[in-house]
């Protein structure tokens, strides 16, 4: 397929998720949360004073690291419960590779940096929203590979034993997962 120009592997920037909503180390966590909230988000990626994106706060490290430890959100910082660093990747790279990172390090996203800056994000759920489509198309193409693969195995006869007449033959060939000789495929073709 790439011969007449079209990718065969769909890359992380085909389903991050862009621009990223960030926020700054030092908001609180009641600011994280009410973001999240308002754009109906999992996370936001925290940036240092310089812009540098340096952790990512999901709804998880507030459950964990503020309302389990009856902490009060408004005095907690962003730095505090971030988890960090940031993983990252790239956006040339495919969702296969984005789908083994996350599994290995057991984590949900992956901020997508380009040339330096991040440029996105990926989650788990952009890979999962995916995965039909790549099935559909890993299929087509054993689909394909199999009818190339049937054609080829057609054209080399086999020998042995009819398994219609119990004939001798030196070209037998496979229809209806029975090894038949030609006399029995001619009676089979006119008995249709």
């Amino acid at each position: 397929m790439s011969e007449i120009g079209l990718r065969t592997k769909m890359l992380v920037r085909d389903v991050m998720s862009s621009p990223v909503v960030t926020i700054d180390e030092n908001e609180t966590a009641n600011r994280a949360a009410a973001n999240m909230d308002m754009k109906d988000l999992g996370a936001v990626i925290v940036q240092n004073k310089a812009g540098k994106s340096i952790g990512i706060i999901t709804e998880r490290d507030i459950v964990k690291r503020v309302v389990a430890k009856n902490l009060k959100p408004d005095t907690v910082k962003a730095k505090e419960i971030m988890t960090t660093p940031l993983v990252t990747i790239e956006p040339e790279a495919s969702i296969t590779d984005a789908a083994r990172r996350m599994t290995r390090l057991d984590i949900r996203r992956l901020g997508v940096i380009y040339k330096g800056n991040l440029a996105g994000i990926i989650s788990s759920k952009d890979v999962l929203g995916v995965m039909p489509e790549l099935l559909e198309i890993y299929q087509e193409r054993s689909r394909i590979e199999g009818e190339n693969a049937e054609e080829e195995t057609e054209e080399a006869p086999l020998s042995g034993y009819c398994d219609r007449c119990n004939a001798y033959s030196e070209s037998l060939k496979e229809r209806n997962g029975q090894n038949i000789c030609d006399e029995c495929r001619i009676e089979l073709e006119q008995e249709k």
